[in-house]
């Protein structure tokens, strides 16, 4: 029996973030997965942390995989966290990771990190409308988890595996969300078995709730159009409303702006700002980002007065509507928790969401690789008892 053939090695080194988005860009490189938190932008909007453009390439010297890294420096020390959120785009499919990821935790090491943290853009579960709904009115079901899911990903449940294998230690999720990003999103398909959906299917497979407040909208007279960067202020004034009626912290409006200059530089269509007017009043706005074939709801502002109006139906319409005239694939309204139970504080926003009549979607989590042990116990030590 002859010996299998060696598999050729990767070699990782820094892209110029033109490499980087050519990259993502190219019938190679173009994944329906790939977040907008793995673009070179994005490495400008997160101003408060080091960002590098990591390339992979192959033994014959194309490129074949790409990155991005956020370094953020730990107190006392001059090492940092490497974190590469909802990425990095490799082939996950691939049946010996190590090939990919051993290159890569090398040359972060010698960047100057004591540990790696990455969300692998895999899904491992998927769950309808009509189940989450069902779990919800249940008594007997409190998590996402006690529901049979629709579809169990074979892909998935291998990365999870080697992963593991390969000494990357899962993060907790608490409270329902990861301490980064969500491991639990909600979707809106909008392309099926015969290829893109129209508005009527998409709207068909809304709850009755949910078409009933898009046509109160309407006949209201709700108007939503596409703002322009001059518009963000008003935006940030009602989202500041938002926050203190639903008790979260903002961010502040430079961070709106730097999104909105960094994400549109890259690309016209990235970021879209869209408000909603009653009778000249601003009673919801929404900020929609999209990458290729990918469309996400990423943040959004109503109104206390005039919710009778159903502005947040509308501009939620409104963006879905956009996604689907340039050819998205996915409209994604991002995290949900894993928690069921009716008297679960985000169960509310939950049935926001499954009132679209999409998919509860979850990926395999965020993952740590510690490369310095000791100084990733205490930076672990340390976020622990600041939170």
């Amino acid at each position: 029996m002859t010996a299998p053939e060696p598999v050729p090695e990767l070699t990782v080194r820094t892209l110029t973030p033109a490499e980087h988005l050519a990259f993502l860009d190219s019938p190679t490189g173009h994944h329906r997965s790939v977040s907008f938190l793995q673009t070179p932008a994005w490495g400008a909007v997160k101003s408060e942390w080091r960002h590098e453009s990591l390339g992979w390439f192959g033994p014959t010297g194309g490129l074949v995989g790409a990155g991005l890294v956020l370094y953020r420096q730990a107190p006392v020390v001059r090492r940092s966290l490497a974190y590469l959120p909802e990425g990095p785009v490799i082939d996950w499919a691939a049946d010996d990771l190590a090939r990919w990821l051993t290159p890569m935790a090398d040359h972060l090491r010698r960047a100057g990190a004591f540990a790696v943290r990455m969300g692998p853009p895999v899904v491992l579960r998927r769950w309808s409308a009509a189940q989450v709904k069902e779990g919800i009115a249940a008594p007997q079901v409190t998590r996402l988890g006690d529901l049979p899911p629709l579809e169990r990903s074979a892909e998935g449940a291998r990365v999870v595996a080697q992963l593991d294998r390969l000494g990357w230690l899962p993060q907790a999720v608490e409270d329902g969300f990861a301490a980064g990003q969500p491991q639990y999103n909600f979707w809106v398909p909008l392309t099926g078995a015969d290829g893109p959906l129209t508005e009527q299917q998409v709207l068909a497979g809304m709850n009755q709730l949910w078409r009933r407040n898009i046509k109160k909208a309407e006949k209201a007279g709700v108007v939503v159009t596409a703002g322009t960067r001059a518009d963000l202020p008003a935006f940030h004034a009602l989202y500041v409303h938002t926050a203190e009626r639903d008790h979260f912290t903002p961010r502040p409006l430079g961070y709106f702006q730097t999104m909105h200059d960094a994400l549109s530089a890259e690309d016209p269509g990235r970021f879209t700002l869209f408000l909603a007017h009653h009778e000249g009043d601003l009673v919801a706005a929404t900020i929609a980002i999209r990458v290729g074939e990918h469309a996400w709801y990423s943040y959004g502002a109503s109104s206390t007065d005039k919710r009778e109006v159903r502005g947040s139906n509308a501009v939620q319409w409104a963006m879905i509507r956009a996604a689907m005239a340039a050819g998205a694939r996915v409209y994604d309204l991002r995290g949900i928790t894993e928690t069921l139970a009716a008297d679960d504080p985000h169960v509310g926003l939950i049935q926001f969401k499954v009132g679209t009549g999409g998919q509860a979607v979850e990926y395999a989590g965020e993952w740590d690789l510690p490369l310095n042990r000791l100084l990733y116990r205490a930076f672990d030590l340390y976020l622990k008892r600041r939170g």
